[in-house]
């Protein structure tokens, strides 16, 4: 039995000059029956894990059924929109079988919590974590249910990038470093902190910070010349895709291109401010960006290597963002219109992109 989900039309004329009318890409489905699926990340041999914001993480084969729970997890606050969340195998993983992931973490009152970064070993029958341990906590704990982050990326030299949201009511708080509300965060596997974190000797700051200013990351990705990248959800309008560099200021909430839910000017709205990075792309009205993947391999043609694929929760298609060598928007096209709320974007293994569709429980794969 075929395992193609759906053949959707591309809309941009651009895709003609790339490949033939019959080889547009297509969503082959890979996996199916999942309960709010939030990530999606790759283990040796072609197994495919999975996270479930309500709280489980599974495995299963591209074309199987997902697996029973694996066991192991520590408590996970689930709610609004926490929960487990991302995931990511450390790049030596068929050597150690360490796993890192992000959830929700409870406070000790039973109203509070907070993004955590958790590390551990999968077990070779990829049935149950052992030797779990939370590396990274983000401080204050805060009694909300919204804008947790929590995407992972591994830096080329090994050093773990962490992005967190700022809890929504607590946006003031993005601009002062005494707390990880807000940032980018990175440390090392043991959850140490780098001797070269731009803020390490900085008097009232917290030494994990790498940036700040930011709203509600769920897109953080290296490229192949190591640069970090990432996306965050601007309120009403003002998504942005950003370049992140060490101790920059990326302006929420005194800067952006979003308004207030119901309307309203944010702190001093849209203009250029001294010493706050402007987003490369913005999005105005709000797509909802989740998931995020710098294409790297040639599997479907020139025309899109080297391009950002983006998820949109709000209106569920795939946005493709093509910048040039200074970094400036030259081409954008939105792919696979009803392919529904995307959580995740992934360039696996293989070459091929694969996506994460929350509310249809499956994860895809971008068929050339």
């Amino acid at each position: 039995m075929s395992l193609v989900h759906r053949a959707l039309p591309v809309l941009s004329l651009a895709l003609a000059a790339v490949l033939p009318a019959q080889a547009a890409p297509r969503l082959e489905t890979v996996i199916e029956g999942l309960k709010t699926p939030w990530a999606v990340a790759f283990l040796p041999g072609g197994t495919l894990l999975v996270t479930e914001r309500d709280g489980r993480m599974r495995t299963a084969q591209p074309g199987g059924k997902p697996s029973a729970p694996i066991q192991g997890l520590p408590a996970i606050d689930v709610g609004g929109q926490g929960g487990l969340l991302d995931v990511q195998p450390d790049s030596d993983f068929a050597r150690n079988r360490t796993l890192y992931f992000c959830f929700a973490e409870p406070g000790e009152d039973g109203k509070t919590n907070s993004t955590a970064l958790a590390r551990a070993r999968l077990s070779e029958d990829l049935k149950r974590l052992t030797d779990v341990k939370v590396i990274f906590s983000q401080k204050p704990k805060v009694e909300s249910k919204l804008h947790f982050g929590c995407r992972i990326a591994e830096a080329p030299d090994g050093k773990l990038f962490l992005s967190l949201g700022e809890r929504f009511t607590q946006m003031a708080r993005a601009q002062t470093l005494d707390n990880h509300l807000g940032k980018i965060v990175r440390v090392g596997k043991d959850g140490s902190v780098p001797a070269d974190n731009p803020f390490v000797n900085t008097p009232g700051a917290l030494p994990e910070i790498w940036s700040y200013g930011h709203r509600n990351s769920q897109g953080l990705v290296f490229d192949a010349q190591g640069r970090l990248w990432q996306h965050e959800h601007g309120p009403q309008g003002g998504d942005e895709l950003n370049l992140i560099r060490p101790k920059l200021n990326y302006g929420w909430p005194v800067i952006t291109y979003g308004e207030n839910y119901g309307g309203g000017k944010i702190g001093e709205g849209i203009a250029a401010k001294a010493g706050m990075e402007q987003p490369l792309v913005k999005w105005v009205p709000s797509i909802a960006p989740s998931g995020l993947a710098r294409l790297r391999s040639d599997r479907y043609g020139p025309g899109w290597q080297g391009s950002f694929f983006i998820g949109s929760l709000k209106f569920g298609y795939l946005e493709r963002v093509r910048l040039d060598a200074d970094n400036r928007p030259v081409e954008q096209e939105r792919l696979f219109p009803d392919a529904g709320r995307l959580r995740d974007v992934r360039e696996g293994p293989d070459g091929l992109l694969y996506l994460v569709l929350e509310n249809a429980g499956r994860v895809v794969r971008v068929e050339p």
